[in-house]
């Protein structure tokens, strides 16, 4: 048996058979063998003594030094430098430090080779990878890394789709979009609204102090107040005497759909355009079926039963609008800015969510009929904001009104921004509107190309263009540039192209022109469209004459008016001599109704200030039927208040049905006089016509008629005088019901003390046999008691006057002749008397 080996024989045998492997490995690819490391040192020269000891303090080292080259070439992990010094200790540990361990058996006696099952086999090489496989592996790892990012960009996506439904929509618009990205934020920003400046009391204040102001609101007649809630609003400031308002009011607001986008730029022919987005107000059950019920009072015209419907839904903008408009005609014109303050209340709660009015980059879409009663609260608050003096205010709320649809701009909201701007010093807003949409303007004219085709933009309106030259020669003035070259050549560029606002313009400004001047064909003034060739024709004049009656104050001060006569004097040799036609890009727009009847529907609205331009409007158009509500709805309209939007909507003044015994509690509490109450009950028995007027029984009739005393008699005796078909029984002479053939009234009065149930339980009425309806009565009485149980709070009522009571009763059976002989009537009437009449 060959002799075992110690630790150091093996060691060596160990080496041996590893260089034997590295001289292989140096023969086939020396190349890839300089990159890798082995981890087996080569033999060492044979020392003895101390230098045994260094040596094998050496080993040490150097066993360290290829420990850390295939750390580096494995890329391995960070180790704290405590974790490498504890390993140095053990490796020394665990190699004896004797010299006779230390030194290797000499060469000319090797030790006998082990056999082949007991010598171990030499340890794999723990050599990393080759660069080639390194930067495999490295592209390997990139690729999955990469796919890794793009599966959470998908999840992410996937997610927001689901959590803002339209965003894939408005990622195709801005695909599809032909305008400026640039052009749609410097747009949106022009746009934005400042919410400070929708304060009117705040600028009161500024121009006649807190005091003035204060003292004015105290001295104004104010309504009873109302429990105090607070209440926020950019748009108005409620009062105490509003009712308190819920989030939504019936009102709320979603983003238009793909489909209704696409659908829309078909009706308009528009193309899509960058950085918008549509919204649309959508009305619950019960604010369209208070709609319809506004709709059927609008028709019969009757005022009185609009606030029936504000004690329902006290926060029903049409109903407020409707309300506003009667108060203008009265000339109350406090009470009805109130009521616009309160429609605008009741669109802005319902604003809630991702639609921001005041970004300047949210749209309305005036063709959905819920969208359109705010667009006339804010033109009605504009013109009204405008009487009291509040320029700044009317300013912003312009803006907003522009903002929310500034291409077909539905109640021409420009026709105010033209000379407001300039009033309220916004010149510079004026100025920078104009130069967004200048660079589309050149290239429409020059290609016939822009992404604004069959939109209005402010560049073509006459007003838009004056007021331009006169903010450029403001700012001018500001600046001590008394040349005034781009401010003239921006008014020659105006009255080249829209010269019939020069001779109105001069006659409102007391601005004086030369003979020649004013006898020129370009200059001629038009009153009405009978001379013109077109629609548009007649919207050029007309607007001329529109800017002109508004903006006359701004161009009399006298450096403002000698600089406009100077200009008009040096360019007007260069007009034709045949009657002006608007500019081609103004034409286009307004052959297309839409565009045209926005400017009809300004003037309509403002019919008070307006009427004067009637002339110009197309006489089909006024003829038509108009409501105050809708005015002049649009050509390309989605909805609009007729049987199809109404469609499944209840009756809100249909009356609740009630029990017997709820009937009987309620009449009581209504006409608690109880003879009075049984001879209403006669009235009421008697003419059967009443029941499909007031499907809500007596309590219903005796409300109305208490409510409206006026309506109510001239329908009664209407009723009265039908005759046979309207009131069988007073066509034998008046008689009251229960009379007898021989003269004498059987009429069986309640006493107010006596119980309901015991009038129904007298023994006096026969039994009534066991059959179904005697079983539906049985189980209807026992709904009653269970109801009577529940102690259902009972509504409010405020008692009928006895007065109107017994005139009401006397009207229809007092007043004509009785059948029975004169010797009779005295007796009938001790009778009456008698029997608690009185």
């Amino acid at each position: 048996m060959p002799p075992r080996l110690n630790k150091r024989q093996l060691r060596e045998q160990e080496e041996l058979q590893a260089l034997k492997t590295d001289v292989k490995q140096n023969d086939g690819d020396s190349e890839e063998q300089s990159e890798t490391s082995s981890p087996i040192a080569p033999p060492k020269p044979v020392v003895g003594g101390f230098a045994a000891l260094m040596a094998d303090h050496d080993d040490d080292d150097s066993e360290e030094d290829e420990a850390s080259q295939t750390k580096s070439s494995n890329v391995t992990p960070y180790a704290h430098p405590a974790v490498q010094k504890k390993k140095k200790k053990k490796s020394s540990a665990a190699t004896p430090a004797t010299p006779a361990a230390s030194s290797p058996a000499p060469e000319s006696h090797p030790p006998e080779p082990a056999p082949t099952t007991e010598a171990p086999q030499p340890p794999p090489s723990s050599s990393g990878p080759s660069k080639k496989e390194r930067k495999a592996l490295k592209k390997q790892k990139a690729k999955e890394k990469q796919k890794d990012e793009m599966d959470d960009v998908d999840k992410a996506l996937a997610e927001l789709s689901l959590k803002y439904p339209d965003l894939k929509q408005q990622l195709a618009t801005a695909a599809a979009s032909t305008s400026s990205p640039a052009a749609a934020r410097s747009l949106a920003v022009l746009l934005a609204v400042s919410l400070q400046h929708l304060d009117s009391e705040a600028e009161l204040r500024k121009f006649f102090g807190s005091k003035v102001v204060a003292a004015a609101k105290s001295g104004a007649p104010s309504g009873p107040a109302r429990p105090s809630i607070m209440q926020r609003s950019n748009l108005t400031r409620p009062k105490p005497t509003w009712w308190p308002a819920q989030l939504r009011e019936g009102l709320s607001v979603r983003p238009l759909t793909a489909e209704e986008l696409d659908a829309g730029l078909r009706r308009h022919g528009w193309q899509p355009l960058h950085g918008e987005k549509l919204w649309t107000v959508e009305y619950s059950k019960k604010y369209r079926a208070v709609t319809l019920q506004f709709m059927r009072t609008v028709m019969s015209g009757d005022p009185e039963g609009f606030y029936q419907l504000l004690r329902l839904l006290p926060y029903h903008a049409d109903t407020l609008l409707q309300l506003s408009e009667v108060y203008h005609h009265r000339e109350e014109h406090s009470t009805a800015a109130d009521y616009v303050d309160r429609a605008l209340f009741t669109y802005e709660r319902g604003f809630v969510g991702a639609f921001n009015f005041t970004s300047g980059a949210n749209r309305l879409d005036f063709d959905h009929v819920e969208n359109r009663p705010f667009f006339l609260a804010l033109h009605r608050q504009v013109t009204d904001l405008q009487r009291r003096g509040c320029v700044r205010t009317a300013f912003e709320f312009a803006r907003l009104m522009y903002a929310l649809d500034p291409w077909s701009d539905p109640h021409g909201a420009l026709l105010h921004l033209d000379y407001l701007s300039i009033k309220a010093g916004m010149t510079q807003w004026l100025i920078e509107l104009w130069e967004v949409f200048e660079p589309d303007v050149d290239k429409e004219v020059k290609e016939g190309k822009s992404p604004y085709v069959r939109r209005i933009i402010p560049n073509i309106m006459p007003g838009i263009v004056y007021s331009h030259a006169l903010a450029l020669f403001i700012r001018e003035e500001g600046s001590g540039d008394i040349e005034h070259e781009r401010s003239t050549a921006a008014l020659k560029h105006a009255i080249l192209n829209y010269p019939p606002v020069v001779p109105i313009l001069a006659d409102k400004a007391d601005i004086s022109l030369s003979g020649d001047i004013r006898s020129h064909p370009a200059f001629r003034i038009h009153p009405d469209a009978s001379m013109l060739l077109s629609d548009s024709h007649a919207i050029f004049h007309l607007l001329s004459h529109l800017y002109a009656q508004r903006a006359a104050a701004l161009w009399k001060p006298t450096a403002r008016a000698s600089w406009f006569a100077q200009t008009v004097a040096s360019v007007y040799n260069t007009l034709p001599t045949v009657p002006p036609a608007p500019p081609k890009l103004f034409f286009n727009r307004f052959e297309h109704p839409a565009l045209a009847w926005s400017i009809y529907r300004h003037v309509l609205v403002n019919e008070s200030t307006c009427r004067s331009l009637f002339p110009f409007v197309p006489r089909q158009l006024l003829d038509a039927r108009h409501l105050a509500c809708d005015p002049l709805p649009p050509s390309t309209r989605v909805s609009e208040y007729d049987s199809e939007f109404f469609r499944g909507a209840e009756d809100v003044l249909a009356a609740r049905p009630r029990s017997r015994r709820q009937e009987a509690r309620f009449l009581e509490r209504l006409v608690p006089d109880g003879p009075l109450r049984r001879q209403l009950q006669d009235l009421w028995d008697a003419h059967p016509g009443l029941a499909q007027r007031f499907p809500g029984g007596l309590v219903q009739f005796a409300q109305v008629a208490a409510e409206m005393p006026d309506v109510f008699e001239d329908m009664m005796v209407a009723l009265a005088d039908a005759g046979a078909d309207g009131v069988p029984e007073l066509r034998d002479g008046g008689v009251m019901p229960g009379a007898m053939p021989g003269g004498e009234v059987m009429v069986n009065f309640v006493d107010p003390e006596d119980d309901v149930d015991d009038v129904e339980d007298m023994p006096a009425q026969p039994a009534a046999p066991a059959g179904p309806q005697n079983a539906d009565a049985q189980q209807e009485e026992v709904e009653d008691s269970e109801e009577d149980d529940d102690g259902e709070e009972e509504e409010e009522v405020a008692p009928l006057p006895v007065r109107f009571v017994r005139s009401l009763v006397n009207r229809f059976w007092g007043g004509r002749p009785a059948v029975n002989n004169d010797d009779d009537s005295d007796e009938e009437g001790q009778l009456r008397d008698t029997e608690g009449v009185d």
